[in-house]
């Protein structure tokens, strides 16, 4: 009996070194070699930080790309989806609700035209990206407000469209936010 209790406090000793220290310190350690060290990578405009280039934020002014819906409100501290089921008369309620809203800020777009991402909630409520057709069928209104060229704003999409990782996982997608602060310094040709 003894002998079984000494090796189970080993092994335990064992795997809580292993699970509570090693494996933690690894993990901080390769989050040290990503961008933002670890803490998220920030954007900055103008020397001053204005959010997280991985966590979505709320865009409703017309002269902006709008990101995708949030049902945590882009509260990084409660991420989550919505959980509610493509049947649920509620979500229903929400998705036509913000059909309306982007079909009413964006005259000319037919409803069949409006990419899922801009009227459906992500998983995590805080999905900072936008395939690039979800960015593009924007242009038309960011034009009208900014008194831009259209094919200039989609030159920029095209510049901001980061290309799926070793080009084969993972779509095409634009960070709304960087292509935001992109639109306010001007980086239009």
């Amino acid at each position: 009996m003894k002998k079984y209790i000494l090796i189970s406090v080993r092994l335990t000793l064992v795997f809580i070194v292993i699970c509570a220290v090693i494996y933690p310190l690894l993990v901080a350690g390769i989050g040290r070699l990503t961008p933002g060290g670890g803490k998220g990578e920030t954007v900055s405009l103008n020397g001053k930080v204005v959010g997280y280039a991985n966590i979505g934020q709320k865009f409703t002014e017309d002269k902006y790309f709008w990101s995708r819906p949030s049902a945590v409100g882009y509260n990084a501290a409660g991420s989550a989806g919505s959980n509610k089921g493509p049947s649920n008369p509620d979500y229903l309620k929400d998705v036509q609700a913000h059909i309306d809203t982007f079909l009413a800020h964006n005259p000319g777009i037919k409803k069949d035209d409006i990419p899922a991402e801009l009227v459906t909630y992500s998983g995590s409520g805080l999905d900072p990206d936008l395939s690039p057709a979800g960015a593009k069928v924007q242009v038309r209104r960011i034009a009208a407000t900014r008194h831009l060229r259209e094919d200039q704003l989609n030159s920029l999409v095209d510049r901001y469209t980061e290309k799926p990782f070793l080009g084969l996982m993972g779509p095409a997608r634009v960070n709304v936010l960087k292509l935001n602060i992109a639109l306010d310094n001007g980086e239009i040709k």
